[in-house]
């Protein structure tokens, strides 16, 4: 069966909604610009890709381990690592409706109505330069009016600490999870036997203050991060292979692990404009999200400017000193894959979509490790008490080892269609000749074949597929 092409960003906002994957927040007061709810499948899809992350990245690795920092750090860490004078976007207003816009998503956007213009890189460009072609080309809103000259947004949230006016200390909601793992470093240098070359990584909530809206969850407030900072010592380690190395572990986490199509991922490297100034060099690995290709996973080579970043703020000694050279002591260099788990999830919801036109069925075709459910378990009918205790009894057995929905509603066709459209890979129906043989039906999603399996074999054989 050939993959549909055809899907698109309301059908996907449409299904999340209606099936419970993902919700406007606060939708009975209006929603939330840029935020949103995971519903029931949601929240149990995020929690497989955040375990699956886990797992690979930290778990299975002896040069990995993890960490739980704040989401509310002392202020100078923000100053340290540059958030807070130069964590900004460029903001235009719209002379007319008053609306604001990031900048170069709006150029991006203009670009993409104007073919007959040369296309030009907007990322990496200054203010000056943004001004300079939003005039030259007479580039304009949505609406059609013209803007105000670009100014620097900053998009750190800040809040403050304590209850007495005139007392109380301004502090930010975390912009990235990043500088939690360096201003730990030495902690967990002391805490623990790990020797260089390894990581630190951790799964959490960040926040930004985004110009930019729409897109569904590509772009959002409050959003969550799986970051790791590879910590090494660049006279013993080339950086080149070690940065090689984790290309290949986060191609292969997106491509194997979740089963995400080859032909929907690409490299880009970031020019030498659009690079960090501090950054040797920077990549993104690319999904073609029906919006086009766009950032899924950073990688950067960072050297050691946060570490030294927060030697020179904080006063503190943030060195590693070599156990086997004890005269060999320096500043470790970092390489740093960063994703946000809200895009890995969109990016999961866009591939797995697939109308099969031929049953007239949408069907989410994740990979088993995946999918919210692993399987659905149906009793045939609902009077007779002898298969509702049958059925009962296998639930309980698979849902010790797996994700496991109970599904009574409606007819058995439409009880697969619906387990169909939320992605579970394999329907199990207790029957009459259940009650004979010990046997029950299992159904496959994609391709909808049944066959009878003896309870007996059916925890080993569900987990077989799903371990694939």
């Amino acid at each position: 069966m050939e993959q549909n092409n055809a899907v698109t960003l309301e059908k996907i906002a449409s299904l999340s909604k209606r099936r419970g994957f993902v919700y406007p927040t606060s939708e009975i007061y209006g929603g939330l610009t840029s935020s949103y709810d995971y519903g029931p499948l949601g929240a149990e899809l995020l929690r497989n890709i955040r375990n699956l992350w886990w797992h690979e990245m930290i778990t299975t690795r002896e040069d990995m381990v993890g960490i739980d920092s704040q989401i509310l750090l002392h202020p100078e860490t923000w100053v340290a690592s540059g958030h807070v004078t130069a964590f900004n976007d460029p903001l235009v207003e719209d002379k007319v409706t008053h609306k604001r816009y990031r900048a170069d998503h709006l150029i991006e956007q203009w670009l993409d109505k104007h073919p007959e213009v040369e296309k030009f890189q907007v990322d990496g460009m200054g203010l000056d330069e943004i001004g300079a072609y939003i005039e030259e080309h007479h580039v304009t809103t949505p609406e059609g009016n013209e803007v105000f000259p670009p100014k620097a947004f900053n998009i750190m949230f800040q809040t403050a600490i304590g209850v007495v006016e005139g007392e109380k200390m301004p502090v930010y909601l975390r912009g990235e999870t990043a500088q939690g793992i360096f201003t730990n470093f030495n902690n967990i240098v002391n805490s623990t036997r790990i020797q260089l070359p390894f990581g630190v990584g951790q799964i959490g909530k960040s926040f930004r203050n985004e110009i930019t809206t729409g897109q569904f969850i590509f772009r959002t407030l409050e959003f969550e991060q799986a970051e790791i900072e590879y910590f090494f010592d660049p006279d013993k380690t080339e950086w080149e292979p070690l940065f090689k190395s984790w290309q290949e572990s986060m191609y292969h986490f997106v491509n194997e692990t979740l089963g995400i199509n080859a032909d929907k991922l690409r490299w880009r490297r970031h020019s030498d404009q659009e690079r960090s100034f501090y950054s040797k060099d920077t990549y993104d690995l690319e999904y073609e999200f029906p919006f086009g290709f766009k950032e899924l996973w950073g990688i950067a080579y960072r050297t050691n400017y946060d570490l030294q970043q927060h030697i020179d703020h904080s006063g503190k000694d943030l060195s590693y000193q070599d156990p086997q050279d004890h005269q060999h002591k320096f500043v470790p260099h970092v390489i740093e894959p960063a994703v946000g788990v809200n895009r890995l999830l969109l990016m999961a919801l866009c591939d797995a979509y697939w109308e099969d036109v031929e049953n007239k069925r949408v069907v989410m075709r994740f990979k088993p490790n995946l999918a919210p459910y692993k399987a659905a378990v149906f009793p045939l009918v609902k009077n007779k008490p002898e298969i509702i205790e049958k059925a009962r009894g296998v639930y309980d057995m698979l849902a010790a080892k797996m994700g496991v929905v109970w599904d009574d509603r409606g007819n058995i066709g439409k009880r697969y269609f619906y387990q169909d459209e939320i992605g579970t890979p394999f329907c199990i129906t207790v029957d009459y000749q259940t009650l004979e043989d010990n046997t029950v039906t299992v159904r496959e999603r994609d391709s909808m074949a049944q066959e009878r399996v003896s309870l007996d074999d059916l925890t080993a054989k569900l987990l077989s597929e799903i371990e694939k």
